[in-house]
């Protein structure tokens, strides 16, 4: 508990180390050299012959608990193998302890209590010990699959709907999903379509290919300022040797061009658990959507989940674990439900169809395709410039709003412009406006869907000739341009445009910058 931290702080007199501007490095040095209560090593030595597994030291502090302030993924989780050698187990786990303790004070923790307004000397640390799940195949141990669910989905597509949730599952330990690795996307109520399983490229570019795994072996390495230090990663390749995929992957049949659901011998492995959420050979989908149901209705708020699975052997279907659930507190959630009531003249744009959630201010320039002269014939050049355009962004670390007709990133350039994703990188906003003569089933973001949520980059389509959102390039055109081709635009405004898109409702606008919008509000 926190009194055990406040304990280890002051007879170890931490805390003037703790609050100075050394480096991480040097901090967790200090801390690892200190020492906690010899009162913990009996309790300790008892939970260890219980567990018998792998134990995950988690932080669990005064300020991750708030409901109203987004503190999840700040401090470290360090996991410490099961070892026969029970007094070497018991160093591990205390030095494992005082990291946990030591990361409050991290640069990055300290950048973000000033950025939330808290008072970094006011958080209390304590611990969680939390059984790691998993099988051990030789000297590595990880569980079937793990995964982070949400029970608000800001990012939905097709017949999805925002409150549906949405799903990162993976194979292997959970820490993949955090660190930004690729996982399968998927929203429980909607099992069946998943997006990155839909064409054969797709699934083949963009499932999971590497995962982690809780090295056993008793090794000499260092604690250190990342937690993932005594975790290994590796290819599925590996995990298909331990005979742990089978109903987790498809196999790519290179002859036929075609990807078989289930395990198959020869071929290449792919990541799409289609037996589980296709062929229901384990409920999972239904079990995360009573979940996250039962989870958002409990804490009255969206929540998200941390979960691990094992699936069984011989009959025994295997097991769910929940290991953490808490109150989804984005900042930007406070957003405004009549994002929409703003007039349009006081606005860029507007959409009745946007994905993604929140409030941009950071920007200062807009990209657009002119529409007067158009032609799609000339989209594959448009492309080339566009990624020029980009290339200044990223050295001068800006960002811009991208509009143009048809489909972004379409691999068919009589659709739209075949930009890919790194030659739009510095784009916070894309919007796919339609022309008169020129209308394209908008593409919903798939092109770039996962580079769009992981982030958190809006979307927008707009089509103003058939009444559907609001687009005001006149009011573009009026402006200087800082760039101007013979067929692009840049504009450069002195004060950032706003950018407020509310997810669950999929509406967006772009607001002229320096106006007064709390006017209307006066009104009222």
């Amino acid at each position: 508990c926190t009194d055990i931290f406040d304990t280890f702080m002051e007879s170890n007199n931490l805390y003037q180390v703790a609050l100075s501007d050394i480096p991480d490095e040097e901090i967790l040095e200090q801390f690892l050299k200190a020492k906690l209560s010899d009162e913990l090593k009996p309790d300790l030595l008892a939970f260890f012959d219980v567990v018998g597994k792998p134990i995950a030291v988690r932080s669990s502090s005064l300020l991750e608990d708030s409901h109203y302030q987004p503190f999840a993924g700040i401090y470290s989780t360090y996991m410490i193998p099961a070892l026969d050698d029970k007094e070497e187990m018991l160093r591990l786990v205390l030095d494992a302890v005082k990291a946990v303790y030591a990361s409050v004070f991290y640069a990055d923790s300290k950048a973000y209590m000033t950025a939330t307004s808290n008072v970094i000397d006011q958080e209390k640390m304590a611990i969680i010990l939390q059984e790691v799940v998993g099988n051990q195949y030789g000297d590595r141990y990880y569980p079937s699959f793990a995964g982070v669910g949400r029970s608000i989905n800001y990012y939905p597509i097709n017949d999805e709907k925002a409150e549906d949730g949405v799903v990162d599952l993976a194979v292997g330990l959970g820490k993949y999903i955090v660190d930004g690795g690729r996982s399968l996307r998927f929203s429980p109520r909607h099992p069946n379509k998943i997006l990155q399983t839909s064409t054969l490229d797709l699934a083949l570019r963009d499932t999971q290919t590497r995962f982690y795994a809780l090295d056993m072996k008793r090794s000499e390495k260092n604690f250190s300022i990342d937690d993932g230090f005594n975790l290994l990663k590796l290819s599925v390749r590996d995990a298909e040797k331990d005979n742990s995929l089978r109903l987790m992957v498809s196999t790519y049949d290179p002859m036929d061009q075609i990807i078989r659901d289930g395990y198959y011998e020869g071929g290449r492995k792919v990541v799409t658990f289609a037996n589980i959420l296709k062929h229901n050979a384990f409920p999972l989908a239904p079990i995360l959507d009573t979940m996250l149901t039962v989870g958002s209705r409990e804490m009255g708020r969206p929540v998200e989940i941390e979960f691990a699975g094992l699936l069984g052997t011989n009959g025994n279907p295997g097991t769910v674990y929940w290991l953490q659930i808490r109150p989804i507190v984005d900042m930007k959630e406070m957003l405004n439900d009549n994002v929409m009531d703003v007039p349009d003249e006081k606005t860029i744009l507007k959409s009745n169809t946007a994905l993604g959630h929140g409030i941009m201010d950071n920007v200062r320039h807009i990209v657009y395709v002119k529409s007067q002269n158009f032609k799609a014939s000339n989209n594959v050049n448009i492309a080339r410039e566009i990624e020029k355009i980009n290339r200044t962004f990223t050295e001068r670390e800006e960002y811009y709003i991208l509009i143009g007709p048809g489909r972004w990133g379409s691999s068919d350039s009589s659709l739209g412009i075949p930009v890919k994703w790194p030659h739009i990188s510095s784009a916070r906003l894309i919007v796919e406006s339609a022309l008169d003569n020129y209308r394209i089933e908008p593409s919903q973001g798939t092109h770039f869907f996962q580079n769009l949520t992981s982030f958190g980059v809006g979307y927008f389509t707009v089509n103003s000739f058939a009444g559907d959102g609001y687009y005001d390039e006149a009011y573009l055109d009026s402006l200087p341009a800082v760039y101007e081709s013979a067929s692009l635009r840049i504009v450069e405004f002195e004060k950032p445009v706003l950018i407020e898109i509310n997810g669950r409702k999929g509406k967006g606008l772009v607001t002229k910058p320096g106006l007064d919008l709390n006017e209307n509000k006066k009104e009222e």
